[in-house]
């Protein structure tokens, strides 16, 4: 609990990420382009350095009950990740992602959702264990993890990363939660990014993301793929898309991704996911590692487990099913606690 509130103590004055890392992070490919791409990328950072502002406060807590009915009966809903999850860039908890998707739930389900936000703002793959450790003592039914982007900027390495995600997710699954993750977002959308640097986020997002998708089905979760679901829309309304700090979403932004996260945690408690098709997705079947390429591709995409002819793996590794959800839009105005917040001692 300690290094939770020194993180959140430390998220009051939080400096865009050193993109000089994503430079490195190319090593050899860098070097074989000679020292005038270096020195490109490097001019790229450093205008990114300067029109990227510092963020001056930490996320709003939007931690408590959303909905009526017996407390007793209430849904545990955990969020865990970076400050995607945590929802910096918004004033007003409502507009957190947390809130969207605590209130979507309870419209849904028709039973009231408590949640608990525990994401930190900078937190990579394998600096998330201090969630999951509380995560694990209030023992959710759902949890949903945002976290990627982190990875890419810190150059935390893709294998490590998706192993420490990996774990995260088989720990959550081992006390019953069902985990849902919404796997790295396409940094090549940030505004401030410009050729090639915002080429090179793009690729490394896209291919974190598809090995997120691998790991996080593999251990029993759900992912939903962010990536270029977003970009498109910000790069065409970045005023509107991105809060103030041109690097997090505003609260539209953040209102986009929980209308996509949404239904698959929806789906998620309603588990097992029935495999026939249904009226309101579009289904198909692959192996698990073109599953995670398609998503990629397609933003917008769950992926989950399937079993073909009773068995869960073909020739080329686990099977797993595609959807393609009918998105439900979430509102701000809808998400806000039924009680106070509730402090975490």
């Amino acid at each position: 609990m300690a290094e939770r509130t020194a993180a959140g103590a430390a998220s009051k004055r939080l400096r865009a990420p050193d993109w000089s890392r994503i430079v490195l992070y190319g090593g050899g490919a860098l070097t074989a382009a000679g020292v005038a791409a270096a020195g490109v990328l490097l001019g790229q950072v450093e205008f990114a350095r300067r029109t990227i502002p510092i963020a001056e406060a930490p996320p709003p807590r939007a931690d408590g009950f959303y909905g009526h009915g017996r407390k007793a009966d209430a849904l545990k809903l955990v969020v865990l990740g970076d400050s995607s999850a945590a929802g910096l860039g918004v004033r007003r908890a409502r507009q957190t992602p947390g809130a969207l998707i605590a209130a979507g739930l309870h419209r849904r389900l028709d039973r009231p959702v408590h949640l608990t936000n525990l994401a930190v703002a900078g937190t990579t793959s394998a600096r998330m264990l201090p969630q999951v450790d509380e995560a694990l003592d209030l023992r959710p039914d759902v949890a949903v993890i945002l976290v990627g982007a982190n990875d890419v900027t810190h150059r935390a390495g893709q294998a490590n990363s998706v192993r420490h995600l990996a774990d995260a997710v088989r720990r959550l699954r081992s006390v019953g939660a069902r985990v849902v993750v919404g796997t790295c977002p396409d940094l090549g959308a940030i505004a401030p990014f410009r050729p090639p640097l915002r080429w090179l986020a793009h690729r490394w997002s896209r291919q974190l993301a598809a090995a997120q998708t691998v790991a996080v089905v593999e251990a029993g979760g759900w992912t939903v793929s962010l990536g270029s679901l977003l970009g498109p829309k910000f790069a065409a309304q970045p005023h509107r898309m991105f809060s103030r700090d041109r690097f997090h979403p505003s609260a539209e932004g953040y209102a986009l991704a929980a209308s996509v996260l949404l239904p698959t945690v929806v789906a998620a408690m309603r588990a097992p996911i029935p495999n026939a098709l249904s009226s309101n997705a579009e289904v198909g079947v692959r192996s698990l590692p073109q599953a995670a390429e398609e998503a990629v591709r397609r933003a917008g995409t769950e992926v989950s487990a399937v079993k073909v002819g009773g068995r869960d793996r073909g020739p080329a590794g686990r099977w797993a099913q595609l959807r393609r959800r009918v998105w439900e839009a979430v509102r701000p105005a809808d998400a806000s606690p039924t009680v106070d917040s509730l402090e975490r001692a």
